[in-house]
């Protein structure tokens, strides 16, 4: 674990010693109370001697490291193995997550873990319903979280879907190798309410297959959600300059940060430059358009710096 200044100077916050992690594939991602979360693919108190397994910790920006869960070793472990990607926090302040292996039947697992550390798996993939989720998760505009899987569903080239925070699961989409195959990248909600995602093989050019002559796709699903504004960045101190996203701006004839008016100027129909206005306080930023309010999708964080 590492930190770099803007000037190139490199300070190696924590080396991991296989009994509290080994293998960081995926990025960290800094909680609301400023600490930093992530998970290594192999390690933890569980697999000093077998090298597998897998952990999950935060991390200060001073550098001391704590493992809030080392996975288990077991065929089938219960709360899963290998957690191939990173977390999310969800606005109910709690992390989640997936396994690449593991769970109850050896697919892997979605799973959600408190701030404390206290792990809860919401779900395990059975082979019919996904397998591999290699993807870290993402929550949409409804507050539920989606996400992919490299294989399985009802043609085994991997699938999309949507979970509750509670672990109520539906399968959106069955990959069929001619509209793309093994989606190992998340997906990202667009201010339009739809999702954009890729996979890594498929695809109708050329006859592609799952592993000869790979090509991949670029798709776009569409669940019936909602647009929404998102803003750049999602917390700052009064004054400070913000850049607000969406889809059709032109017209738009207010925004407002927690119900405290701002002044802005439209960009472009998809961008916006305001500032935090004085008196704003943490909340949704709105913005007032002549076919109606969007809201963004994450509550803006008024900062005292």
């Amino acid at each position: 674990m590492f930190k770099i200044t803007a000037e190139g100077k490199l300070i190696t916050l924590h080396r991991f010693a296989s009994t509290d992690g080994a293998i960081p594939y995926a990025g960290l991602i800094q909680a609301i109370n400023g600490d930093l979360y992530g998970t290594t693919y192999a390690g933890g108190s569980n697999c000093v001697s077998s090298g597998g397994c897998g952990t999950v910790f935060k991390i200060t920006t001073a550098g001391k490291l704590r493992t809030l869960h080392s996975f288990c070793s077991q065929a089938n472990c219960a709360d899963g193995e290998y957690p191939y990607a990173g977390m999310v926090q969800g606005t109910d302040e709690n992390f989640y997550g997936t396994t690449f292996l593991g769970g109850a039947n050896g697919s892997g697992t979605v799973f959600k873990m408190s701030p404390s550390g206290t792990l809860t798996t919401l779900h395990s993939f059975d082979l019919a319903d996904g397998e591999n989720p290699a993807a870290a998760l993402i929550q949409a505009t409804d507050g539920d979280f989606y996400g992919t899987t490299a294989f399985g569903g009802a043609n085994g080239y991997g699938t999309l879907f949507k979970i509750t925070p509670t672990g109520e699961l539906t399968t959106l989409h069955n990959f069929d190798n001619v509209d793309g195959a093994v989606p190992l990248a998340g997906l990202v909600q667009a201010t339009s309410g739809s999702f954009y995602g890729t996979t890594s093989a498929g695809g109708n050019i050329n006859n592609c297959g799952m592993y000869n002559d790979i090509c991949g796709t670029v798709f776009r699903i569409s669940v019936g959600l909602s647009p929404f504004v998102k803003t750049q960045p999602t917390a700052s101190k009064v004054g400070a300059a913000v850049m607000v996203l969406g889809t059709n701006l032109a017209g738009v004839t207010q925004v407002s940060f927690n119900g405290t008016v701002a002044k802005f100027t439209v960009v472009s129909k998809s961008e916006i430059k305001t500032a935090v206005p004085t008196g704003a306080t943490t909340g949704t930023v709105t913005v007032k358009t002549p076919k109606g309010m969007l809201k963004s999708n994450l509550a803006f964080r008024v900062t005292k710096r």
